[in-house]
Formats: C-alpha cells, structure tokens, sequence
C-alpha cells in the first residue's frame, strides 16, 4: 500500500503541471468559443455615466468584502487559540489573496499559512486555520446558492450543505485531523505532531460561518451591481443574482488547477442567468449580455484585489505596529479579559 501510494505521488509530482494545463485550457476554450459565437452582442454593448459609477460602487463593495475576509481570518485563528490582531490578519490575506491567480489556485493559502507560522503559530493550528477558513466559504456558497438550485436538484444540494456543516463541527473536525496525521505519518514514516491533539476548537464556528456568508453577500451584491451598469436590474432580481454569484463562485473555487476559477465562474453564471427559470421566468437576456456582465465584473474583481493588496502592503510599510500580530496566551485570555480588550482595540 506504502509502494503505491508513493508511485502514485511520483506521478502526480511528474505530470500534475500538465493536468492543469489541459484543464485551464479547456476551459478557456470554451469560454473563448462563447466569446467568438456572441461577439456581435458584446461590442454593441455601451456603458453610461451612471453604468460607471455602478462599477464604482461594485469596486468600493467588493474591496470591503476581502478586508471583511481577512478580519473573519483572524476569528478563526482566535478560536484556536491563537488571537492575533484582525489588522494583521487583514494585511495578511489581502496581500496573499492576488496570488491565487497563479497556477494550482493553491498558492494563496500556502502564503497565509506560511504567514502565520512565521509570526509564531504552530503550524497544525496555522494549516488548520486556513482549511476552515475554506471550509466554512464552501459552506457559505453552498447556503446562499441554493436560493436559485432547480427543484430537481434541491435535494443534492441540501445533503453537500449537510455533509459541510457536519465537518466543521469540533468533533468531526478534530477526528479527521488526527486520522489525517497519522495516515501522514505513517506515509512520510515520521512521528505524529502531538500538537494537532491539543487544538482548543471547543464550540461550533457559528460566528466566522456568520461572517462567511457575510462575504458572499457582499461580493454577489458587488456583482449585482456589475450586471446593473449593463442591465436594469429590479430589486426583486438581487437575492436571485447573488445566488446565481455564489454557485459560480463556488464552482470555480473548487475546481483544481484553475487559477482564481478564471472561465469557470464565467461559464456557469452567464448560462445561469439566461436560463429560464432561474433569473427570470423567461428568457429575456441574450447570452452576448450575459458574457458581457461577467466579464465587466471578472475586471472589476481584479481591480478590488489589487487594491486591496496595495493599499496593504503600503499601510505594512508606513507602520510597522499594525502589521504586529497581537499574540495572547490561553492564561492571559482567561484571567485578564479588561487587558484582552485593551489589547484588541489596538491596530
């Protein structure tokens, strides 16, 4: 078993590069088809003044939503016991969120991790951190996005909802942490980190799983409002839209090897807004509209992440105080609470 676990990572190791690359070339295939087919509706599409500050507003929002990622970061590190300033949790993942866009779509969270080891955190907590962190955004897509899940599908989609609230309950979460170290240590033939034994998750996540959905409210508003600089949106199209979002993100979040879910979220939500049904009961917007939107918004998501990294990695360099994690021991969080809250109000 040994034997072939390890041929079988020496394979991965060997030809995953290509993998990734058919696969984001697929994808970019397709998506580049779409564009091709309906390129006439695309550039007779004109985007007005007020279009433009719409975008605006959707930039502002959308920036608001990956500062409110990091700072439910630093809640999920402050539950395993390891508080640290939501400033520097903040900087942290603003900075480390761009490269997602890298190839494997995994390099973002390897720096987050990176991060927080270095600033003092044990790397089982600092790894664990990250995991729930995914976790519980998977969980808040599966949530919202089953506001706009077909009838036929309902039922799928609430046993995925299910089986992601029941894994990041304490209990099952600390049962497949310990299995999955001891299965790595038996592979790597080292000995078990004691430490993941230890890890103080003693509640159910209910307030980062609170903010998580949070996020994605904000970020499908942002997109809502992408798709009204082109489109006149009635209010009662914004939860459905948000929805339409939130599937799209999560398809393209989960898919491996695809840098930022780039053609994936596209695909999937510019054919679920002309579906009828499901933005409409009609078929009244035209797939050229529809790419438009998304791809209007794929710009303006990109804007939001690269200022929310500069505007971090300046306010780094300008002060060195507010990108100082604000380490606290267990002792001091139970026996000090007024110092705790003297210290929390610092950047």
């Amino acid at each position: 078993m040994e034997q072939r676990w390890r041929w079988v990572k020496q394979q991965w190791a060997r030809y995953k590069a290509i993998v990734y690359a058919c696969l984001l070339m697929a994808v970019l295939a397709f998506l580049g088809q779409a564009l091709y087919e309906h390129w006439q509706a695309i550039a007779t599409i004109k985007i007005s003044l007020s279009a433009w500050a719409s975008f605006a507003i959707a930039t502002g929002i959308t920036l608001f939503a990956f500062t409110w990622t990091g700072w439910v970061w630093g809640w999920i590190l402050e539950d395993l016991g390891h508080p640290v300033s939501n400033v520097w949790a903040t900087q942290i993942y603003l900075t480390t969120n761009i490269a997602k866009y890298l190839p494997s779509n995994l390099v973002h969270l390897y720096g987050r991790t990176l991060a927080a080891k270095t600033v003092g955190i044990p790397l089982a907590a600092a790894s664990l951190s990250v995991i729930l962190d995914t976790l519980l955004m998977i969980t808040a897509g599966l949530i919202l996005g089953l506001l706009s899940v077909p009838r036929g599908g309902l039922w799928s989609a609430g046993l995925g909802l299910l089986a992601a609230l029941m894994i990041v309950h304490p209990t099952i979460l600390h049962f497949l942490i310990r299995r999955l170290t001891q299965l790595g240590a038996v592979l790597s033939q080292s000995k078990v980190d004691k430490s993941v034994k230890s890890l103080p998750l003693k509640q159910y996540p209910w307030r980062p799983l609170l903010g998580e959905i949070g996020i994605i409210v904000l970020r499908g508003f942002g997109f809502a409002l992408t798709v009204q600089a082109l489109i006149p949106v009635e209010i009662e199209a914004v939860p459905r839209l948000i929805s339409i979002f939130s599937i799209g993100w999560l398809l393209g979040f989960v898919t491996p090897g695809v840098p930022g879910g780039v053609g994936i979220f596209e695909l999937t939500v510019s054919q679920l807004m002309i579906r009828p049904g499901v933005l409409t009961d009609a078929p009244t917007l035209s797939y050229g509209l529809a790419l438009g939107s998304v791809g209007l918004y794929r710009l303006m998501n990109t804007i939001a992440e690269a200022l929310g990294a500069g505007l971090a990695w300046l306010d780094a360099k300008q002060s060195r105080t507010a990108t100082t994690p604000i380490l606290r021991s267990r002792s001091i969080a139970t026996s000090h609470p007024s110092k705790i809250r003297k210290d929390q109000s610092l950047p």
